[in-house]
């Protein structure tokens, strides 16, 4: 069998009798094993996976099957499955079986989708590398030396190495649309809002996402339909009805197109990065869009405001995890205190520890004013910014980061280094706008480069006809 890049693949071949569940998902299964290596999973669903291979191939020759019939994908370890494990890839949720599915789940089984397994990421989703998880890092396919980017990062490679289909990421600052980058793939992160946050552990409740990743825009847009629309079980999901993305797909407009100069003329940008954005700017000049470069002046502020308020939020959703109500609980603690004490620092591992810390501090009686109410001014400042620029453009671009893959161990000891490396992805975070990632080809070296399109809210099906037709 050769690497499926779409689900439209996948169906016709079922279709013609020359291709069946049962052997598609014992060809992952094939695959997940002979590339075990790249500790991509942290655990493959056997069992359910099989079942429902078998009812769903039953649901096709009746022709009853969902939309999804024929997609095999993978779930971060951060989403949660009625009667599987979820862990968020940390101690501290080890052996914890989810006793409800979040509302994701829920959509991707309605229309027949397959879960085959949950998929390693930064612990808590808490890393640019994937390598914070209690389970190891995860490598990169193209050189396994080589990170797969995160937090994402398990999700990017069971992609990339064709061990499914398709996976479900999140994205908080740049987790599904950075590793999506280095391991070659598209990363979609929706409009805050567009997709339920429901049975979704918790990170940083105003920035978190659940995003795609795929090979294949088509299936990006696919995922997003079935995904996004109002939940009972999330407030904050848009009640605004849901476009027919792929319909729109083929809907191809000249775009007015803003280029972040300063993001182009970072000195942190790898310089075979920006070669490939300059062409592929030319090439879209070429092609009849429009293209202005327009300053971002506050491109300094980006990161350490969105480090100030994610680590607030994350002090808060985290606090649940104390040894008592769930999670890893010390059994030789003395009194209730030292069991909160020793029950966490047990459980967490040093970044996510880092992130609490830094999140109680700057929610602290004396530093709320002087940090986290003008992180949020700052927010604000970039959302009107934003919106702005959006009076004028249909599209923002810029690079997703600044280097390609780079080595396992070489940045994750200087938190700094690490936490620059989002200066490009959570922009759009900060400001709820919808983002994807683009493959842009190889640097020499062979690792992937990529590209990044930013759009107004809730205009998916804007970005992801232009998606189309630039990979065309």
């Amino acid at each position: 069998m050769k690497k499926y890049s779409s689900l439209k693949e996948i169906q016709a071949l079922i279709s013609q009798k020359q291709l069946t569940l049962p052997d598609l998902l014992a060809y992952y299964f094939k695959q997940i094993k002979d590339k075990e290596h790249l500790n991509a999973f942290n655990e493959v669903f056997f069992y359910s996976a099989g079942a429902q291979a078998k009812a769903i191939q039953q649901k096709i020759e009746e022709g009853t099957a969902g939309r999804l019939a024929g997609m095999v994908i993978g779930i971060k370890d951060n989403i949660c499955y009625k009667d599987h494990i979820v862990t968020a890839s940390s101690k501290m949720l080890e052996g914890f079986v989810s006793p409800y599915s979040s509302t994701v789940v829920e959509r991707l089984l309605q229309e027949d989708a397959i879960i085959i397994g949950r998929l390693n990421c930064d612990e808590f989703a808490m890393g640019g590398s994937n390598e914070t998880s209690y389970y190891g890092a995860v490598k990169n396919a193209a050189n396994p030396e080589l990170v797969p980017g995160g937090s994402s990062g398990g999700s990017a490679v069971a992609v990339q190495a064709d061990m499914c289909l398709s996976a479900l990421g999140t994205d908080t600052g740049g987790s599904v649309r950075q590793p999506a980058a280095f391991c070659g793939q598209i990363g979609l992160k929706p409009t805050y809002g567009r997709i339920s946050r429901y049975g979704v552990i918790a990170y940083a409740s105003s920035f978190d996402q659940v995003g795609p990743i795929t090979s294949s825009v088509e299936d990006a847009a696919l995922l997003l339909q079935v995904l996004a629309g109002a939940d009972e079980y999330d407030s904050t999901v848009s009640p605004l009805a849901v476009p027919d993305y792929p319909a729109h797909l083929n809907t191809h407009t000249k775009q007015k197109i803003a280029v972040l100069r300063e993001t182009i003329e970072s000195d942190a940008l790898d310089p075979e990065i920006k070669s490939a954005i300059l062409a592929s700017i030319e090439k879209l000049k070429a092609d009849g869009h429009h293209i202005e470069y327009v300053s971002f002046d506050l491109l300094d502020y980006l990161v350490p405001a969105y480090y100030i308020l994610t680590t607030a939020e994350a002090s808060s959703n985290l606090s649940r995890y104390d040894g008592v109500h769930y999670g890893h609980r010390n059994t030789e603690a003395k009194s209730l205190n030292e069991l909160y004490k020793l029950s966490r620092a047990e459980g967490f591992g040093e970044e996510v520890k880092r992130r609490i810390l830094l999140g109680t501090f700057v929610l602290s009686a004396g530093y709320y004013d002087a940090y986290y109410q003008k992180a949020q001014q700052v927010r604000r400042l970039i959302r009107e910014k934003m919106d702005a620029l959006f009076q004028d453009y249909d599209l923002i671009l810029s690079p997703v980061a600044p280097t390609a893959a780079f080595k396992i161990g070489d940045n994750v000891q200087d938190a700094l280094v690490m936490y620059m490396a989002d200066i490009f992805t959570v922009l759009p975070s900060l400001s709820g706008n919808p983002a994807i990632a683009l493959p842009l080809g190889n640097n020499e070296a062979g690792l992937p480069l990529s590209i990044q399109f930013i759009a107004k809210h809730f205009e998916e099906d804007q970005l992801l006809a232009f998606s189309q037709a630039f990979l065309k």
